[in-house]
């Protein structure tokens, strides 16, 4: 099983070595599994449970105090699903796959998708606070009120740890990890979102074709400034220059220059393809992969 994951694409990460510790192990429990779908759901896993990511268990806080988990998972017959704005659910990549596997949707979410999970047997009700984002929570002080009060407390500070536009420091640490056997690719991304987004955000994780996308001729997931990954569309991008014959080294550096351009903004994406090699490109100031088989 050939395996790439990301950590997301974000600023410089403090104890970068333990994180890449991390990637690693989640590489390689993707390259144990039996079939690409188990791949990226158990390499995500990994990732979703550490707090040294923005994903599932130490995600970030929206608005009202609530962290709310996102994630979306495709395979290259275009079998899809997605789930968002859940509460309490860690392992949002496996509620996204019983989406794809169990309903005749493409995403669900809030309450009635954490109910699915729930009836399915993934874990739900789970406290997704670290003891970082606890702190940090902690300092804000947005004010009560309705969504016009939140968003003028959110309007310098959503996606910075202060008024000044300093980068948070996490939040772009979305995970996501795609993989080949040699015939088919399966691609996922999963995400806590962004640093005081207005309660009830959802960005271009969940997304088809912005956060994540799959077709024969391999898969990708992104991560970075969500609401620009999803106006151009980054990861069926990536996966259109390998449909037109590019390389995934190839496919990830001309997605990542063409997001640039378009949008001035910070963006990561990794790239599997159909022969096995796996490519990375990031525009940010760091992103950390690992690469297993």
């Amino acid at each position: 099983m050939h395996v790439i994951v990301h950590g997301g694409a974000g600023a410089n990460p403090d104890d970068p070595e333990t994180r890449q510790g991390v990637l690693d192990e989640a590489a390689g429990a993707g390259a144990a599994a039996e079939t690409p779908v188990d791949a990226v759901e158990q390499a995500i896993h990994v990732l979703e449970s550490s707090p040294r990511f923005n994903a599932g268990f130490g995600g970030a806080v929206q608005s009202d105090g609530v962290v709310r988990t996102d994630a979306g998972v495709m395979t290259d017959d275009r079998e899809t699903g997605a789930a968002c704005s859940m509460p309490g659910v860690e392992h949002a990549v496996s509620v996204a796959r019983t989406v794809m596997e169990e309903t005749p949707h493409i995403c669900v979410s809030g309450e009635h998708a954490v109910a699915l999970a729930e009836d399915f047997g993934v874990e739900t009700g789970v406290d997704l606070f670290s003891d970082r984002t606890r702190e940090r929570w902690a300092e804000e002080d947005v004010p009560e009120g309705g969504a016009k009060e939140h968003l003028a407390y959110l309007e310098e500070r959503f996606g910075t740890t202060d008024p000044d536009g300093n980068p948070a420091e996490f939040d772009h640490d979305t995970v996501g990890a795609v993989a080949f056997d040699g015939d088919s690719f399966a691609a996922a991304t999963s995400t806590g979102g962004r640093w005081l987004a207005l309660a009830g955000r959802v960005g271009d994780v969940p997304q088809v074709g912005n956060g994540f996308y799959c077709s024969p001729a391999g898969g990708a997931s992104a991560t970075g400034a969500g609401e620009d990954i999803a106006r151009v569309t980054l990861s069926r991008r990536a996966v259109r220059h390998l449909e037109s014959g590019h390389s995934a080294q190839a496919a990830a550096d001309l997605a990542i220059d063409e997001f640039g351009e378009l949008t001035g903004s910070n963006a990561g994406i990794i790239v599997l393809d159909r022969d096995g090699s796996a490519g990375s490109a990031f525009n940010s100031d760091a992103m950390q992969t690992a690469v297993s088989r």
